[in-house]
């Protein structure tokens, strides 16, 4: 009760309930009123901050008119209450020893402790959303997802953590943060005993035990553990993109694409890996750069068995199996298996060079390109072959050196069916079938079917005007 105390000795020195008795705790309408209420204790003699209400269960005493939500929770079987202000008035705090729950939903019979619980739940039901957004019309079922939503307009972040500064739009956001400094884990499956710092991904988890996959895409028939998966999938279908960078007006599906994106502004790589100290924009490179070191493959393909290091990469390789192009081009036709293959496409339609390197201006259409572009002035090469040790300065390259060792030579031609290491050799020997010759010499106009044989016919020109004299 000295918790309750002090909340309402702070509500009298912030002003913010002017009218209150400091005998009884009463809230009274006005000055003269609340003159007469003290007065009324000084000549009757009543005792100071009288509290009439007792509970039957635990013997606790508080004042009728002092508005107050309780919840108690259990620990080591003692129960601990604590006292929260609540401006629409008293809540009855027998409730919380009895758990009675006295409004039903007449639809499926789901109960309530509260009506206004009832309302919100209602409709899920009904489909009603009450509180729109007055920037882009965007409907809500509750006031406060509203209020959440108008952020994003705002850029408002009023909750910060007071560890290391970062702040959120939300209190929830603020309170998952907070287990990242804390490293609780409060949210434990009782399959496997594997804990969760949020209750969202234990119930992601969940679907691996079960299976179950209750929320169905009607487009497409793709079933999903969550419904906030099918929510973020049904926009690849819509192609809404809600989420747009204030910096350059790009849009997005996903806020967290967003949040990776404002980075390639900001220049900001917050993830180090403790390995070789590298720096990564996203939790998820980070991650997978991780295994790089301890040679992780924790992602099966079911098809063929081959192991990825992310889930986007096996994701990436089961397309090989189905062959599906759902990405079309409208200037060319042409379709692809990633919508970011597609992306980078168009570039070649409009010419754009969005990613320029600091260093000597030089522009590229990939980010990927201007990644590798720069240790060319920074001499480094990340990429270790674990067989022979020799270093690269990008991923594709290591990748075709280990087919030395391996022998593997995947890709294939469809006449003769001679097989390569890599893609290049193999677009080159095809024109061996189709007698194409696409590589011209730009001094005489002789053409080759292979870019070796164009450098090396350019060296006898070279040759010719050294000799003249």
């Amino acid at each position: 009760m000295e918790e309750m105390n002090g909340i309402v000795d702070s509500l009298v020195d912030n002003g913010e309930k002017s009218h209150v008795c400091t005998e009884c705790r009463k809230h009274l309408g006005h000055d003269g009123v609340l003159r007469r209420r003290q007065q009324a204790h000084r000549e009757d003699g009543s005792p100071a901050r009288e509290r009439p209400d007792k509970c039957n269960v635990c013997g606790q005493c508080f004042t009728q008119n002092v508005a107050l939500a309780f919840y108690k929770t259990l620990d080591a079987g003692k129960s601990h209450l604590k006292w929260k202000v609540s401006a629409k008035g008293a809540v009855k705090h027998d409730k919380f020893h009895t758990h009675q729950e006295t409004y039903r939903c007449q639809e499926c019979g789901k109960c309530f402790a509260y009506s206004s619980q009832l309302v919100r739940h209602k409709r899920l039901h009904t489909g009603e959303k009450p509180y729109q957004c007055q920037q882009c019309g965007k409907c809500f079922a509750s006031s406060s997802v509203l209020v959440s939503h108008e952020r994003l307009h705002t850029g408002e972040k009023p909750y910060k953590c007071q560890e290391c500064g970062k702040c959120f739009a939300n209190s929830s956001d603020l309170l998952k943060h907070n287990r990242h400094h804390t490293g609780e884990k409060p949210y434990q499956c009782k399959e496997c005993g594997k804990c969760f710092a949020d209750s969202s991904s234990l119930v992601r988890h969940k679907g691996l035990h079960t299976r179950d996959k209750p929320y169905e895409c009607q487009e497409c028939g793709k079933c999903f553990a969550s419904n906030s998966y099918l929510v973020k999938h049904k926009r690849l279908h819509t192609g809404d993109k809600p989420h747009q960078c204030q910096e350059c007006g790009r849009c997005f599906v996903y806020s967290s694409d967003l949040v990776n994106h404002k980075r390639v502004h900001t220049g900001e790589k917050p993830y180090k890996c403790e390995e070789c100290g590298k720096c990564s924009a996203s939790h998820s490179d980070w991650l997978k750069h991780k295994r790089l070191h301890t040679g992780e493959t924790p992602y099966k393909c079911e098809e063929c068995g081959k192991c990825s290091a992310s889930h986007s990469d096996l994701l990436k390789h089961k397309i090989l199996h189905t062959g599906e192009k759902p990405y079309q081009c409208q200037e060319c036709g042409k379709s692809f298996a990633y919508s970011s293959v597609l992306v980078s496409h168009k570039r070649l339609h409009t010419g754009e060079k969005p990613y320029q390197c600091q260093e000597c201006g030089k522009c590229f259409a990939y980010s990927s390109g201007l990644v590798s572009h720069k240790r060319r002035h920074t001499g480094e090469k990340p990429y270790q072959c674990q067989e022979c040790g020799k270093c690269f300065a990008s991923h594709s390259p290591l990748v075709s050196h280990k087919r030395l060792h391996t022998g593997e030579k995947p890709y294939q031609c469809e006449e003769c069916g001679k097989c390569f290491v890599y893609s290049s050799a193999l677009a080159s020997h095809k024109s061996l079938h189709t007698g194409e010759k696409p590589y011209q010499c730009q001094e005489c106009g002789k053409c080759f079917a292979y870019s070796s044989s164009l450098t090396k016919h350019k060296r006898l020109h070279t040759v010719e005007t050294i000799q003249m004299p």
